[in-house]
């Protein structure tokens, strides 16, 4: 299992532990033993369930237990998981998520389930190399996202969850065919005036995507009343053209000369260290919800680009600022086959998770 650094250094290396190991004995034999707990090594099973997926199961949990209790057992997870103690954390709110989410993670420690994950391809047209990045999230922690472009949008998608978004939710969608222009840095301190600038590219991409709609209403009017479908077709070739012009522009605008960049008063981060320039901005949203994933709604954000390995979003209503770091691990064999098979497996990730 790789976990990602403590709260809230992202620019710190993952930490790697080992859950299971296989013995390969002769005669095609193998013994399982799972790793987790603090007693050693212990009898344990691993199933093929299909294709891309197994399974393993504790078979002796009473190693996974501590003589002191369900107390201990989530000190010593604090400890590990997060580097603090219980004492460490003041805010109430906190200790509640943090609690949850022990809950959530050692009723499932004595049987899971492995599903294959591809790294996302990646086009000469991209912003930055897409893959994986660690992020912060206020009081949940440490998150890992995985970044992927899909023409004008940027997805990324929850690899870690919390109790209030899952694994495989699409925690940020970025437009890359709307950049925001930032004021200067005085005026980037006043958290009105950068609402402003992301409410109105919101009221932008709403009359757009109205636009679309309504010219996708009468191209299929026009072709129900004619044999020919021009009109259809028009409309086509114009959102083509729109969207080569969009892809054009984003790929001028890869590598623009950096800006000073400051948060606005208010904006909460985890972590003051993020960088003082960017490189560019775009409009995008960000997924929110209750605990238990209740209630789930897109709300406006700012995506800031720092380098190739790190960038931010500005959670508008939450008032709220994500770092993310890239991990520079190598997996190996983790490429996707193809778009296909990788948008297919984004979409299988994300009905798990609902």
């Amino acid at each position: 299992m790789y976990l990602p650094p403590h709260d809230p250094h992202v620019d710190d290396p993952m930490r790697f532990k080992p859950l299971f190991r296989i013995h390969l004995m002769e005669r095609k034999c193998a013994t399982v033993e799972c790793m987790y707990g603090h007693k050693g090594p212990h009898n344990g099973h691993i199933q093929i369930v299909k294709k891309d997926e197994f399974s393993t199961k504790c078979n002796q949990t009473d190693h996974h237990r501590m003589s002191g209790g369900r107390q201990e057992e989530f000190r010593t997870w604090l400890r590990e998981e997060w580097g603090r103690t219980l004492e460490d954390i003041f805010h109430e709110h906190m200790q509640e998520l943090i609690l949850m989410k022990f809950i959530y993670t050692s009723q499932y420690d004595n049987c899971l389930t492995y599903r294959r994950i591809y790294l996302p391809p990646s086009s000469p047209d991209d912003l930055i190399q897409p893959g994986l990045f660690k992020g912060t999230y206020g009081s949940h922690g440490l998150e890992i996202v995985m970044l992927s472009f899909h023409g004008k949008k940027a997805k990324g998608t929850k690899i870690t969850g919390d109790p209030n978004i899952p694994a495989g939710q699409q925690t940020v969608e970025i437009d890359l065919a709307h950049p925001l222009q930032l004021p200067d840095v005085e005026n980037m301190r006043d958290f009105s005036e950068l609402s402003r600038i992301v409410l109105e590219a919101q009221e932008r991409v709403r009359r757009e995507e109205q636009e679309r709609e309504q010219r996708q209403e009468e191209g299929e009017h026009s072709q129900q009343a004619a044999a020919q479908p021009a009109a259809p077709l028009a409309g086509e070739g114009a959102e083509g053209e729109e969207t080569a012009a969009g892809a054009e522009g984003t790929t001028q605008d890869k590598a623009p000369a950096s800006q000073p960049f400051v948060l606005p008063m208010g904006v909460i981060s985890r972590n003051e260290d993020y960088p003082r320039t960017c490189r560019i901005c775009f409009y995008g949203t960000g997924l929110i919800a209750g605990h238990g994933f209740t209630s789930p709604e897109r709300t406006p954000g700012v995506f800031v680009l720092f380098d190739n390995d790190r960038f931010g979003f500005i959670w508008l209503e939450l008032k709220s600022f994500s770092l993310y770091s890239r991990i520079k691990v190598s997996f190996q064999n983790a490429q996707a086959p193809s778009r296909e098979a990788f948008d297919e497996m984004l979409k299988n990730i994300q009905s798990l998770a609902t």
